[in-house]
Parts: structure tokens; C-alpha cells; sequence
């Protein structure tokens, strides 16, 4: 089995698969305009690659790393954020500016079902751990649109701090944790009643939010600041437990995307104006390299096949 990163640089519309062994850039694809966000499926057969500029979802077989089909719809405006269901076989789509989630049958690649939100610029996609729920920060409404995954309707909007962006769901399913990047405040939220359980300051206009498998630490890319914030989610002090910012790592100019490896031992950050990938060992809380990419890297994933 071989370990990759499918990396998005998206001033130059191409993607660099990357060797993670080597570190090397093995391929470098072609794709359609402002190649933002992307997803690979839980078999590691297929990427989605929502092309923000372009209007269009470039879908990439992984077995020969070359585009086999292109995803348009009159309502696609900013195409962006992307989310799979725990079985996989339905893609979640944010179109920022038509304000709308699509849903994308991923066996036979076509739109099933388009939802407005009615909210300001709907950015982005984030599962439940158990897949029963979908959130959708909306940027300029500084709220999230909750999506019953079952009935693929929505059932909320819940109000948050100003520019939500990185979003996730805390994997024991009872913390909401939200990024909101006009404000470099982190809110941590009860999934059942929604209440703000904590506020913290982070990072400069953190963009991505993640959690190790384990639910250890939160991890937000911060653009601004050029740093991760590593969120402690159960610090224990003085009797007390609570989520805690830790430490703020260091790594290139506006960090963007952030990914994991399978076993959560690594993450690596997309540098937007460094051109590059920061290594990060989650057991030193330290960058350990770089990996040069393409023209401003964004969107990140991980491959192991």
C-alpha cells in the first residue's frame, strides 16, 4: 500500500499527487478552473474536486490518476465544499454563492436533489461522526445550516460567531466545534441543545478545523496568522476539564487546507503563498519538512492505496 496526498493549487487550476514515502510530486493534473475543495471516497477508488471558478466538479479515477467525468449545473456558483455519507454513495456539495447543497449520487455521478439554504454564502460541508447529520457553515449569515441526512432536509439554522468557516463535529458526537474566522474565536457547542459551551481565541482567521481520530486535539488552520492552533479537547487542571489551546504551530504563509494520515500521527497544511505542504508530528506538536506543490495549495486529502 502506498500513501499519497492529492494536493489542489489552485492559481494554476492543477493538482500535484504527491508520494508520501518520497515526498516527491509523482503527478501533476489538469483540471478545470480554481480547483478548491476535495474528497476521496472511503474505497479510495475515486476523488471529487469541486473547481470553485470553473463551476464544475472534476472527478478523478485514482487507479490512473486522470479526470473521467466533469460534474456541470446552471447552479453551480462557486462550487466548494463536499462531504460523503457514511455509506458513501451520496456526495454533499456547498455552492457558496447560489446558497445551495447538492446531492450526488456516487455510483452514477448525477445530481439527485438540490436544497437552498436561503442563508449567505453556504461554504462548506461537515458530517456527524455517526452520519446522520450534516452542518453547513454559511459565511456571511454567521450561522450553520443543520441537514437531516435521512430525510435530506434541512432542520436548523443555528446562530454562531461571525464568518463561520471550519467546521466538525467532536468524533464522541457530543461537541460541535466551530471556527469563526471574522472574530479568531473557536466556539465549542452541545450538539443536542446547541448551547456555546466555551469560547476561545485562536489563531488569525482560521479557515479548516479538524480532530484527530482519537478526538485528542482540534486542529484549525489559521490563513493570517500562518500557524495551527492545536485545541487540547479535554485538558485536565485544578479539577477541571475543557477544551485548550495548547499551542499554535508555526508553518507557512496563509495556511489553508489541513489533512491527517490514516492513523493520525501526521497532519499536513497546504502554505496558500509559500507553495508548499508542512509536515506536522502530532507527536511533537512540531513541523518536521516541507513538501514543494504547485501555485497556492488549498484543498487537501489523503489517499492510501
Amino acid at each position: 500500500m502506498t500513501e499519497f496526498l492529492i494536493v489542489l493549487n489552485k492559481d494554476e487550476d492543477t493538482i500535484s499527487i504527491v508520494n508520501l514515502h518520497t515526498k516527491q510530486v509523482i503527478k501533476t493534473i489538469e483540471t478545470d478552473h480554481n480547483p478548491h475543495e476535495v474528497i476521496v471516497t472511503a474505497d479510495g477508488k475515486k476523488t471529487y474536486v469541486a473547481c470553485s471558478l470553473g463551476n464544475k466538479v472534476d472527478i478523478i479515477d485514482n487507479e490512473t490518476f486522470e479526470i473521467v467525468k466533469r460534474l456541470e449545473h446552471p447552479d453551480f456558483n462557486f462550487p466548494h465544499g463536499l462531504g460523503l455519507t457514511k455509506d458513501g454513495k451520496k456526495l454533499y456539495l456547498a455552492s457558496t454563492y447560489s446558497e445551495k447543497v447538492f446531492i450526488i449520487n456516487t455510483e452514477t455521478d448525477e445530481i439527485e436533489k438540490v436544497i437552498p439554504t436561503y442563508q449567505k454564502y453556504s461554504h462548506m460541508i461537515s458530517f456527524s461522526p455517526d452520519g446522520n447529520t450534516v452542518y453547513v457553515p454559511n459565511i456571511g449569515s454567521h450561522n450553520l445550516t443543520v441537514i437531516d441526512v435521512q430525510t435530506e432536509e434541512i432542520i436548523n439554522h443555528i446562530p454562531v460567531g461571525p464568518g463561520p468557516e471550519g467546521v466538525a463535529v467532536h468524533p464522541n458526537g457530543q461537541h460541535l466545534y466551530v471556527a469563526n474566522q471574522e472574530d479568531n474565536t473557536l466556539f465549542v457547542m452541545d450538539t443536542t441543545t446547541y448551547e456555546v459551551l466555551y469560547k476561545r481565541k485562536i489563531g488569525s482567521v482560521p479557515v479548516r478545523l479538524i480532530f484527530t481520530p482519537d478526538g485528542k486535539y482540534a486542529l484549525t488552520a489559521n490563513r493570517d496568522s500562518g500557524d495551527v492552533s492545536v485545541i487540547l479537547t479535554e485538558q485536565k487542571l485544578n479539577g477541571q476539564v475543557r477544551p485548550w489551546e495548547i499551542k499554535r504551530i508555526p508553518v507557512g504563509i496563509w495556511a489553508g487546507g489541513i489533512v491527517l494520515n490514516e492513523d493520525g500521527t501526521y497532519a499536513y497544511v497546504a502554505n496558500n503563498k509559500t507553495n508548499d505542504l508542512s509536515i506536522i508530528n502530532l507527536s511533537s506538536l512540531k513541523e518536521e519538512g516541507r513538501i514543494d506543490v504547485g501555485i497556492h495549495p488549498d484543498g487537501i486529502a489523503y489517499l492510501k492505496k
